[in-house]
């Protein structure tokens, strides 16, 4: 009799068992990272009944389980990282198309604005206020220019402060982790049986983690050993590592990730390591589109201070003098590293403004060779003994004073503060040069039908060349023409081929050619008769010439940038194209990556997740088996009366 009780209580046990967990999945179905549990029954060993059979002593309830599928765990955590990566990225990048697309504050209306000033004095070149208002309109497009910067300025403030959350989140999730690695091995020891919701909150952690970085779990026992980057363990047993912030060696704006080894060193980790997650989305971010966007701005500004400061050199002012730089050019960055133990002196400038790229350059000594190496695509772009004398990519690099040291490192940033650095140097509207320093005349004796252009100049020019007026007179006889200053030699150009003849040698005439001497270039056109003369003669009337204004206006439309195959505004457009096809790139990666990430969480809670239909029949079976567990105690219990009623 004793024996049919323990069935039945064992029965009421395991429907008890039953009821309960059901009851803690039902409790549980919305909440994150949990995982259905299922209680788990064996039947306890029978009985020998003298011969007679054995019969069953009940049921036991061996463990309650978890419903995990690691393999569908990893998947899920994988695309976890993958897709907040792409997250991230798209996000951050989404501001600075949002800027440049701005008509606002882009850049485009700016230049616009600026050379319609120029338009205006090009009609007016001798009105004060026209004057004025040219140089307001390089006041403002300096400002746009240094407005865009700022911006990007602070978009990179920005990327530093979600560095600093992502490696506090890292640190409180590894500690975590690791003090549920602790838990785990200690309740597991303990009775035998696995935690499960502490195993839950730990695969949860796990997954909060992949949101953050890329990591790698190996499950040694009942704890996590998490690593990341190369292989850096993050979590060890029970034991957790912490990761820290650092400032850059060659840039003190720019935070990096250190790792805190067992014996206290703090070495930095590679941005190249640090992949997946809102960690890895913001270094790629940093490092292929904020970086290679603000040197991009820079690059455009100083084009444009170069090719406007040219022409303008070529001009004359209202005061009689050559036209100076209109606006300022910012100089290289040059940032040694702090790890240096040398005393070398490292400088660079700006020989190529054409050849310039929108990369920064590492420049090191290993007590052999220099290298310099371009940071954009790692390749190297110098390595010999000798110091860099040549210019690379624009740059020319110098060592004025010191020496480098093995291991020594520069980091260069040509283009940096391109835009920031901008600023008009012209202040008074008198030293704009709208006019061109020489000016010819064909005098009305002449019989011919020879006509001289208005003449220009080239860099070469100096007062001297037309310090007197310089006559130039036509041989018929020998077609050739004479007068050029003594000592100057003279170049004739004629369908793109330069022909130069010695100082003081008659010059062969060919109709339409190019004639330069002393920097000063003519053009004689038609058929000139013996004796007719031609005037070049410095230019005494800079007040009401528009020939240089001419000039600076037709560099808006004109191909002067990038090596010939850009204007202002199309060199502008390729960055707005390049970041508006990269954003609309990530915005589609991105939702394919989400879209993966959703089908594996779907496919993880169709396994493990609570369907609360399934608990709801478990719920009415284990409530049905309790009741017949009673309905069986019960009948015990009837049976207990009659013997005792029968004096058994």
């Amino acid at each position: 009799m004793s024996s049919l009780f323990s069935i039945a209580q064992t029965g009421l046990a395991a429907a008890q068992a039953g009821i309960a967990t059901t009851g803690h999945n039902i409790a549980n179905q919305a909440t994150p990272g949990y995982s259905r549990q299922v209680v788990v029954q064996k039947s306890l060993g029978g009985q020998n009944l003298d011969g007679g059979g054995y019969i069953g002593s009940g049921t036991n309830v061996e463990t309650v389980k978890r419903i995990f599928d690691d393999f569908l765990a990893a998947q899920v955590v994988s695309a976890q990282s993958s897709a907040s990566q792409l997250t991230t990225y798209y996000n951050q990048i989404g501001k600075v198309n949002n800027m440049l697309a701005d008509s606002s504050v882009g850049l485009a209306p700016a230049i616009q604005d600026f050379f319609k000033g120029v338009q205006d004095l090009v009609a007016n070149p001798g009105s004060a206020p026209s004057r004025q208002a040219m140089l307001s309109g390089a006041e403002a497009l300096v400002s746009r220019f240094q407005s865009m910067d700022a911006q990007l300025r602070s978009m990179r403030e920005g990327v530093n402060n979600e560095i600093t959350g992502a490696v506090t989140n890292i640190n409180a999730y590894a500690k975590q982790i690791a003090q549920l690695n602790d838990a785990i091995t200690k309740a597991q020891n303990g009775t035998g049986q696995p935690p499960n919701d502490l195993l839950d909150q730990r695969d949860l952690l796990i997954a909060e983690l992949a949101k953050q970085t890329k990591v790698s779990v190996v499950n040694q026992g009942d704890g996590y050993n998490v690593f990341i980057g190369n292989g850096q363990p993050l979590v060890v047993s029970n034991n957790s590592y912490e990761l820290m912030t650092l400032s850059s060696a060659t840039d003190p704006g720019r935070l990096e990730v250190g790792y805190k080894t067992s014996n206290g060193v703090v070495i930095t980790l590679p941005e190249a390591s640090l992949v997946g997650g809102n960690l890895g989305g913001l270094f790629e971010y940093r490092s292929k589109t904020l970086d290679p966007i603000q040197n991009s701005i820079g690059r455009i500004a100083l084009g444009l201070a170069a090719t406007f400061n040219a022409q303008h050199r070529l001009g004359q002012d209202q005061n009689g003098n050559l036209g100076g730089d209109f606006f300022n050019m910012a100089s290289p960055v040059v940032t040694p590293s702090t790890a240096n133990t040398g005393n070398a002196n490292i400088s660079a400038s700006i020989s190529n403004v054409d050849a310039l790229s929108t990369s920064d350059y590492r420049l090191t000594y290993d007590g052999t060779n220099y290298n310099v190496t371009r940071l954009s695509d790692n390749v190297s772009m110098y390595s010999n003994t000798a110091f860099p004398a040549g210019a690379i990519d624009g740059v020319n690099f110098a060592m004025p004073s010191g020496t480098m040291a093995a291991g020594d490192e520069f980091v260069i940033k040509p283009t940096i503060n391109g835009a920031s650095g901008l600023s008009v140097l012209i202040k008074d509207v008198k030293n704009i040069a709208a006019a061109t320093p020489i000016r010819t005349n064909a005098p009305n004796t002449n019989i011919g039908t020879g006509a001289i252009s208005a003449g220009t100049i080239n860099s070469s020019f100096t007062g001297a060349t037309v310090a007197s007026p310089v006559t130039l007179t036509f041989d018929s006889a020998t077609g050739t023409f004479s007068g050029f200053p003594p000592g100057m030699p003279v170049t004739v150009t004629t369908n793109g081929v330069a022909t130069t003849i010695p100082a003081g040698t008659p010059v062969p005439y060919t109709a339409g050619s190019t004639i330069t001497f002393g920097g000063a270039e003519v053009k004689i056109s038609g058929a000139p008769a013996n004796g007719d003369t031609f005037t070049i003669s410095a230019n005494s009337n800079g007040d009401g010439d528009n020939r240089n204004m001419l000039a600076l206006g037709e560099l808006q439309t004109k191909n002067v940038m990038q090596g010939g195959t850009a204007s202002y505004n199309s060199a502008y457009s390729q960055v707005v194209s390049l970041v508006g096809n990269k954003t609309r790139e990530l915005q589609a990666n991105s939702a394919a990556e989400g879209l993966l990430l959703k089908q594996m969480q779907t496919a993880q809670q169709s396994d493990s997740g609570v369907n609360l239909d399934e608990e709801a029949t478990n719920l009415l079976r284990y409530q049905q088996a309790y009741q017949a567990s009673g309905k069986v105690m019960q009948t015990i219990s009837d049976l207990f009366k009659v013997l005792i009623s029968l004096g058994v």
